[in-house]
């Protein structure tokens, strides 16, 4: 009678072998997710300030009232300055001062961003939208960076008929 003995399992070899072919692809498919989580970051805060300027546009020409989006770290109140990556918020600003007095409401508040990203605008501490959408007199450049610089970078940029667009590359860092 023939005993064959059938054995189960991987010898050292096969396991050494499989965990040094796993160690490799790892080594090579790291640097490409990191980029591609910065990427996915960036693009999403970047498309979140868009929309809150939109909908601060929107808003502004539903109410047919001004309406101001502005840095805020408290959610509440502008905080002043031209830092935006600390949060900010788009309120009713009936008395078109860019302030929220008693009575104006909160429409939006946003947090601030993740990973060490910066968004930062050139001279504007608000961005008053009028009754017709336009933001006559608050032009500016909004730029959002990450650790990979200017070349990653996205240029915000706004104009007088409230209108925005986005350009990669171009932001100042």
């Amino acid at each position: 009678m023939i005993n064959l003995a059938i054995n189960k399992g991987f010898t050292i070899i096969e396991l050494l072998v499989t965990l040094s072919v796993g160690a490799i692809l790892l080594t090579v498919a790291m640097p490409s997710y990191r980029e591609f989580v910065q990427e996915s970051r960036i693009s999403t805060q970047s498309n979140s300030f868009l929309s809150s300027t939109m909908l601060a546009k929107s808003e502004a020409i539903k109410r047919n009232s001004t309406v101001t989006i502005c840095p805020s770290t408290n959610g509440t109140a502008c905080t002043g300055g031209t830092v935006w990556s600390n949060g900010w918020i788009v309120f009713a600003d009936a008395s078109s001062d860019g302030v929220v007095d008693g009575g104006e409401e909160v429409i939006q508040v946003n947090a601030a961003f993740t990973g060490g990203n910066t968004l930062q605008s050139g001279a504007r501490a608000r961005v008053t939208f009028t009754a017709n959408g336009f933001s006559m007199g608050f032009t500016d450049t909004f730029s959002i960076c990450d650790s990979r610089g200017v070349a990653h970078s996205r240029a915000l940029i706004l104009n007088n008929q409230g209108r925005m667009r986005t350009e990669k590359g171009t932001g100042t860092c």
